[in-house]
Formats: structure tokens, sequence, C-alpha cells
């Protein structure tokens, strides 16, 4: 494993008690940065926190990213203990139902909408003026590859992950001279616990599409992810970073 330096450097990771969140959060702890965990699943992120403990500072917080004024008070709360927060990866989001467009169950649209898009724009929101105001700071999105593609029957994940992108390059161009680099990732499917939200179909037609001819492994989003957060990534921002496996054609 290459050596990233993120000592002294704080981080908040939303949906960080599993899955890409918590492969992330284990990664730039072995860099040297503290973590902070936003979850909304409090058995979760103690299960998480007692795991990461023995690899570095760890603290947790039950977070709803769709709640503007607990997002507030979440960065309010954790710049107050940790003097700062360095880095955000807005990792929170779900996959929603499997269904046609003109099928899709309007509540779930909305739902998915709010969670992997508005509660990305209040994270992003909520701490960038500390980083301004530090005149440093390095934010990564997670989107998808469906945010690049869209993938049939998943029109509210495909688009919602598509607003991330467009989210990332409007707030990377507005946060330039302040030394902030804002980038999102867009990751093939990975096996996490969001497969369970997805049919045996759809899995499957995921996987037919991926060159590489296997699923991602959360590592490999980790590694990217903690160059993109390090002070290494100096002049990159605005940008989306794939992570498909040979999926994406742009």
């Amino acid at each position: 494993m290459n050596h990233i330096d993120l000592n002294g450097r704080h981080a908040v990771i939303t949906g960080g008690a599993q899955g890409l969140g918590f492969a992330i959060a284990e990664r730039l702890l072995a860099s040297g940065a503290s973590v902070s965990l936003w979850d909304r699943d409090t058995a979760e992120l103690q299960h998480a926190s007692k795991n990461l403990e023995q690899v570095g500072t760890v603290t947790t917080r039950v977070v709803d990213v769709v709640d503007a004024a607990d997002v507030e008070a979440a960065v309010a709360q954790t710049t107050e203990r940790h003097g700062a927060i360095d880095i955000l990866v807005a990792s929170a989001g779900i996959a929603g139902p499997n269904f046609k467009t003109w099928e899709y169950p309007i509540d779930a649209w909305r739902h998915v909408m709010e969670i992997n898009l508005t509660g990305v724009f209040l994270c992003c929101r909520a701490v960038v003026p500390g980083m301004i105001e530090r005149n440093y700071g390095r934010i990564v999105n997670i989107s998808s590859i469906a945010g690049k593609e869209g993938n049939p029957t998943a029109s509210g994940y495909s688009a919602s992950k598509a607003g991330v992108i467009a989210l990332t390059k409007s707030l990377g161009k507005e946060t330039a001279t302040y030394n902030i680099a804002v980038n999102c990732i867009t990751p093939a499917a990975a096996k996490t616990r969001i497969f369970d939200q997805l049919s045996q179909e759809h899995i499957d037609f995921m996987l037919s599409k991926i060159p590489r001819g296997r699923f991602l492994k959360t590592e490999e989003v980790s590694a990217m992810v903690a160059w993109l957060v390090s002070e290494e990534n100096s002049f990159t921002t605005g940008a989306v970073f794939d992570l498909s496996g040979g999926r994406a054609t742009y």
C-alpha cells in the first residue's frame, strides 16, 4: 500500500459506518488522518468505531444528511472538537428500487434524490465556509458510473448520481481560488450491502457491462480517494475520476 500523508488532517465521511465509506475511513486513518464517521445507523456506527479504533482516532455521530439543521449542528460540533474539517467524503447513498421509469414510485424517486443528491449538497454547503476561511479543503463526492451512462430500471439512482457530478463541477469552479479541491469518483458496482437493495437481474446486468469481468473492490476505491483528499492533489478540481473497470466511454 502506498503511503499518502494525511497527518494532522481531519476527515468527515458520511455513510462511513459501512461499505465504501468504511473502507475509505480505514485507508485515511492508515494515512494519518483522524476521522469522524457520520451515519444514521447507530448500531453500525458503534460496530465500525470499534473496528477502526485499532487503526487511528475515530469519532462518530448519528447524522441524517437530508436534515439541514442536523448537518449544520454536526459540522459545528466536529469543528469544535477537532479544530477543523479539512476533508469531506460524501459517501452516504442508497440504490433505490428497480423499476422502469414510467413505473418508478414517486415517493421512492424523491427519497433517492434526497439522500443521494440533496444530502451531498447539504454537507458540502455546510463545510465549505470553514474551508474558505482556512484557505484549505479537500472534498470527494461519491457518484457512480450510472451517473454517466444511466442504468435501465434505475433512473432514480442514475439521475441522482448524474446530479452529484454536476454539483461537483459547479462547486469545484466556485472554490478553485481558495486551495479547495472538489472532485468526484464514478465507481462501477462494488459488493457492499447496497447490493441488498438490488434485484439479481440488475446485479447481473451491471457485471456484464464491466470489461474487467469482476466487481470493484472497496480498497481500490479508498486508494484513489486517499490521493484526492491529500495535499498532493493541489491542482485538480471539478473533475470526475473513473473507477468503472473499463466500462466508461467518456
